[in-house]
């Protein structure tokens, strides 16, 4: 079995996979069932070093040249090489989304558009394609978002100006942290917002501006950077809580919601509306202790294989800050957070979507993407040798070159019957197949397909965009008997614009989707069924009745999806010498000895009826203002889980009660039950999970007590069960904690972990404090050794 460590930093024992395809063996041993990556190349985060220094709020689009491009917030990305000033929406460049060259900045210094209000930093961008033309959106600092457009991924980019105001948006936020999404009908829909609410408008045609009505689609404590996929008939949002930008303090968390309509309503996986104020589960990454905090501000990309991949930013806790670096705004930015570009896995398991199967971001090798076919050209080096033409109109095939796309397959013809152009050597087995096609001559007719499997007109499977029909067609053709599965495509689909058509087989079951962009907004999808036994086919591009084009063909093995999750931690034997039922009378500490008290005994807390019960106090737990009492034990040797059930009715912003694991008031993890504020909505308040810690940042000179961006947890209720799980870092001499909550001391919601330096012991204490008026109610407090998993 792997060690933790090993489970969360990358690949250890376990798991067997092989697939077939063209008779190639490909064999992984992993920690959990891996896709069907390259089988000799790995990568290691943070895949955007040694290209930049940092690249927050990641975007990555593949370009029509065959190569997938990123775009990060304004940021300095130079300054290990002695810069002291940030870089416009930076661009990166990779030809196996692992390795990244830096490929200019979407906006020059010199060049930022006159209508900037002073101060601007430009943030989060979102790359989309669109009829022919990339649209990169950005958020400023100040807020709205406003949008480029260009004909080539790295520009030059045409400005269009705000499409969302600064103000009066229609959504009460922070106009910020928009992404893109186009609708199986064709509809163009934008979400934004940051702290603490998230919207969506449907777009026009031109994706250049909103229309209709603004509907909010989740509430949440600093809820932001929603991405949007649609998947297996649902949608998914995407969005991170937390602090982004607080260094190694820095509490983002990846968690999604899913629908049955772009507008919702959304639902975490427990069932719970994303329009509840309260903290939500739905948790698809979470920092793990593995030398990364804050993952967050997600896209999603897509390898050849078909395995999705979490695009992602995170911290690293050795190295988290810049010193002061001149702002692109102007001025000075002290502590600004080291953001640096991060990949991982990104399963989907019984309809949900996880990172590493649960075991979130990865720190050591891992198995890389699919970015190598293993039949299929880009064309931009010419037609390869082992390409041949066949049926009608096969001398009409050549290569044609494009601005944007470079070399692309061309027909010229018209051919009356199915012409293809194919690799000569098949392939066979589970696989994925795509390719990007357009047609190139107006008119109502005509079609460019994609050949999945080809052995001549008598046995071949091809997806084709049909023009005449305005569907997606998938004809099987077995032993000259063909059928034709078809699903419409939208009234706006532009045939003259490049589209990509992916093919996935898995065994005799066949789905094929077209898409504009590759970002899980599929305009169309078919199911279809293959022969039982096909033979090896060939793959390439096919066309009928008007000229087409293909480009960037690919054949590679089908991803193994993960069908389990990595298992949660499980409290071992109960340790009655490290815990309390609160079964006595009086004071705690009267009524068991193991109990003390910092900043001497609050007088309001006694013991019941089997349990402790305790008015919030009027003090505070943060950073200089050490007011409040800690109610303190000693904990147990080596790793430990401990668990309280805490029942409580805060009606006011900062009123808490729940657990800590305290060394002293600088240093400590605390986990509890808090009633925080909604920003933008006046007087809202939310209940939350509220998972944080403090430290010393040791960036500052003095290093300084912090207790900033904390993590937020599955959904409290009238009585919520906490636990945290400690464990002793050898190797890093760290503590490590991690939280878990539930709302019926039975289904647990796991969330992520905090690390501290090791200085001295961590004692296990209570807490209720942040405003009189609430009272905390625990029923115990129990410990427990940690079962193996």
């Amino acid at each position: 079995m792997p060690t933790r460590r090993a489970l969360r930093a990358g690949i250890g024992s376990g798991l067997v996979v092989s697939l077939a395809l063209a008779g190639i063996a490909y064999t992984h041993a992993v920690s959990a069932a891996p896709p069907a990556a390259d089988q000799a190349r790995t990568y290691t985060n943070p895949v955007s070093q040694p290209a930049v220094d940092t690249f927050p709020d990641p975007a990555m689009i593949r370009g029509k040249d065959g190569a997938w491009y990123a775009y990060g917030t304004t940021n300095p990305i130079f300054n290990s090489k002695g810069e002291t000033g940030e870089h416009i929406l930076p661009m990166l460049r990779s030809t196996d989304m692992a390795t990244w060259i830096y490929a200019g900045d979407a906006i020059a210094a010199g060049a930022t558009p006159a209508w900037w209000p002073g101060g601007t930093r430009p943030w989060a961008p979102d790359i989309r394609y669109v009829n022919g033309s990339y649209h990169l959106t950005y958020a400023l600092s100040g807020g709205g978002v406003a949008l480029l457009t260009s004909d080539r991924p790295t520009g030059p980019w045409t400005d269009h100006g705000l499409i969302v105001p600064a103000g009066g948006s229609g959504c009460p936020t922070g106009n910020i942290d928009q992404a893109m999404f186009t609708d199986s009908d064709g509809t163009n829909y934008l979400y934004w917002g940051s702290y603490d609410t998230i919207c969506v408008s449907a777009m026009n045609a031109d994706a250049t501006a909103l229309t209709g009505p603004v509907t909010q689609v989740a509430q949440g404590r600093r809820a932001e950077g929603a991405f949007v996929v649609a998947r297996d008939g649902h949608y998914y949002l995407f969005f991170s809580d937390g602090g982004c930008c607080d260094g190694a303090f820095s509490g983002y968390t990846v968690k999604v919601g899913r629908a049955d309509n772009p507008r919702g309503p959304f639902v975490t996986e427990d069932g719970q509306p994303l329009m509840d104020r309260r903290s939500k589960g739905g948790i698809v990454a979470a920092a793990n202790g593995n030398g990364f905090a804050g993952p967050g501000h997600n896209a999603i990309q897509t390898d050849l294989s078909g395995q999705d991949w979490l695009v992602y930013h995170a911290i690293p806790t050795a190295d988290p800050d810049f010193p002061p670096v001149n702002g692109a705004g102007g001025g000075r930015l002290a502590a600004l957070s080291k953001r640096p570009l991060m990949i991982d896995r990104l399963d989907w398991i019984d309809g949900w979507p996880v990172l590493r199967a649960g075991a979130g971001p990865s720190s050591g090798p891992q198995l890389a993407p699919v970015t190598e076919a293993v039949a299929g050209s880009t064309f931009n080096d010419g037609i390869p040798a082992a390409w041949v033409p066949d049926g009608p109109g096969k001398g009409q095939w050549g290569l044609a070159h494009d601005a944007d796309a470079q070399g692309v397959l061309a027909q010229s013809g018209e051919p009356a019957q199915p012409s293809v152009f194919v690799q000569a050597q098949p392939v066979s087995g589970d696989r994925r197949v795509e390719g990007d096609l357009r047609l190139t001559r107006a008119g109502d007719s005509g079609a460019v397909g994609l050949a999945v499997s080809d052995r001549g007109p008598q046995n071949r499977v091809i997806a084709w965009l049909d023009r005449g029909r305005r569907a997606l067609v998938v004809s099987v053709t077995d032993h000259g008997q063909t059928t034709q599965t078809s699903a419409p495509l939208p009234a706006s689909f532009d045939f003259g614009s490049w589209h990509t058509v992916t093919a996935e087989v898995r065994g005799t079951a066949l789905t094929v989707e077209v898409s504009a962009d590759r970002l899980r907004d599929p305009q169309a999808t078919v199911h279809a069924a293959v022969p039982d036994s096909p033979a090896p086919g060939r793959v390439g591009a096919a066309s009928l009745g008007a000229p087409g084009q293909a480009d960037n063909i690919s054949a590679a093995p089908l991803y193994q999806p993960v069908t389990q999750r990595v298992a949660d931690p499980v409290p071992g034997e109960f340790q009655p010498a490290y815990s309390d039922e609160f079964d006595g009378t009086g004071r705690p500490e009267s009524a068991n000895p193991a109990w003390s008290w910092v900043r001497g005994a609050s007088a309001a807390a006694t013991e019941n009826g089997g349990a402790l019960t305790w008015p919030t106090q009027n003090g505070d737990l943060h950073t200089g203002n050490n007011t409040a009492s800690v109610l303190l034990r000693d904990a147990p040797e080596g790793d430990f889980v401990v668990e309280t059930k805490v029942t409580f009715d805060g009606t006011k912003a900062a009123q808490q009660a729940g657990m800590v694991l305290y060394e002293n008031d600088d240093r400590y993890f605390k986990l509890t039950h808090s009633v925080l504020p909604i920003n933008g909505i006046a007087g809202a308040f939310t209940h939350q999970t509220e998972f944080g810690k403090e430290g010393e940042r040791p960036t500052t000179t003095p290093p300084t007590a912090v207790f900033n961006g904390p993590m937020f947890g599955g959904p409290p209720a009238a009585t919520t069960w906490l636990r945290l799980e400690y464990h002793y870092d050898a190797e890093h001499q760290e503590h490590d904690v991690r939280m878990a909550s539930s709302t019926d001391g039975s289904d647990w919601t796991w969330g992520g972990s905090w690390s501290l330096p090791v200085k001295g012991k961590l004692r296990i204490g209570l807490v209720s404090f942040g405003g009189t008026g609430a009272t905390g109610s625990f029923d115990y407090v129990r410990t427990y050794g940690v079962a193996p998993r």
